[in-house]
């Protein structure tokens, strides 16, 4: 494995780590990453690449909330573990809708969404979603709901569907489900650990069937990108998830809003006037 493969492996696991957990689309910023980072790597390995790279994301928040999502931890009392098995069975309901479609679909959405121009257009749409949602929230009389306990299974459900949402490159996996909790009354906090939980299952099941399509004959540099990728995407994770959390306690996610429509517009500029 040469140096410069090495790098360029580094910078997609950087991004991914970053992007995963901001509600920016790591999937689209990966599509748009593959445009100028190019591993020099088969179609079929890219894509199953750019959806297994995310499981080093998914194992920060396995460490993070290790406590909180550990239902047999001795630390934790009775209710406590009633408490988190009841999350766990929130989680699995609110995964349903876009895992079933996702399995139906993945083709299909493969062939039809993963580009550079639906990539834009997403960035833009949900970029302008983000501003509108967080001027009504503001607007929205009543205290937003702070306890992830609270969360009932009705709302854990609508959560789900707007992750159905995410299939398409650019929206953002943590972008729709964290919107779609701030709508239904969440606070911004509870909508994101929701959010952060709900990437579990998804991207265990998602990797899971990627890996299986793509078959288990990696070669030697195969393994060896896939693995760095995961790896340094963990440890971006865990910075990216902590600054996450800390920034919504006190700010909203306009600016992400207004990040996401600048990128969208880079993007179709580039692709009609500059490749």
């Amino acid at each position: 494995m040469d140096i410069l493969l090495l790098i360029k492996t580094i910078l997609l696991g950087i991004i991914e780590g970053i992007t995963e957990w901001l509600p920016i689309s790591s999937t689209g910023h990966l599509i748009l990453a593959n445009e100028f980072i190019n591993l020099n790597m088969s179609d079929a390995f890219m894509e199953m690449f750019d959806v297994v790279i995310q499981l080093g994301a998914i194992m920060a928040v396995v460490v993070l909330y290790f406590h909180k999502l550990n239902p047999f931890s001795p630390k934790k009392n009775k209710k406590e573990k009633t408490d988190t098995v009841i999350l766990w069975t929130k989680v699995i309901l609110a995964v349903l809708p876009a895992a079933v479609i996702g399995v139906l679909l993945d083709d299909w959405l493969n062939d039809h969404f993963y580009n550079p121009p639906v990539v834009a257009a997403t960035l833009i749409i949900y970029g302008i979603l983000f501003i509108v949602v967080e001027n009504y929230n503001k607007k929205r009389r009543g205290r937003a709901m702070d306890d992830l306990n609270r969360l009932t299974y009705s709302m854990a459900l609508i959560i789900g569907v707007f992750q159905v949402l995410s299939l398409i490159p650019g929206t953002s996996r943590s972008g729709a489900t964290i919107l779609g909790g701030i709508l239904i009354g969440c606070s911004r906090t509870v909508a994101a650990e929701f959010s952060f939980f709900l990437g579990i299952p998804v991207m265990f099941g998602a990797s899971l069937l990627k890996i299986v399509k793509f078959g288990l004959h990696f070669t030697s540099i195969e393994g060896t990108v896939l693995i760095v990728g995961m790896v340094v995407s963990f440890l971006v994770s865990i910075l990216a998830i902590k600054f996450l959390l800390g920034y919504i306690k006190k700010n909203d996610f306009k600016a992400f809003g207004v990040y996401r429509i600048i990128l969208g517009i880079l993007v179709i500029c580039y692709f009609a006037f500059l490749k």
